[in-house]
């Protein structure tokens, strides 16, 4: 797999992250109560952070040249 390929996968694999995030946050302000609401914050957040340290990677490494 070439390296381009490679980091369009991991693009997409923050997406992914960023999607999972925007449904936990949406369970967690109107679904949930309680000790589950926290958790359940404290875990969208860090996929939204993950995605965003992914995405900064994938951007600052620049074009793959083969």
């Amino acid at each position: 797999m070439s390296a381009a390929l490679m980091k369009m996968w991991i693009s997409f694999a923050s997406m992914g992250f960023m999607f999972i995030s925007i449904l936990f946050i949406y369970l967690s302000r109107f679904k949930l109560k309680g000790f589950l609401k926290i958790i359940i914050t404290i875990l969208a957040y860090l996929f939204m952070i993950l995605a965003g340290i992914i995405i900064l990677f994938v951007v600052l490494s620049g074009p793959v040249n083969e």
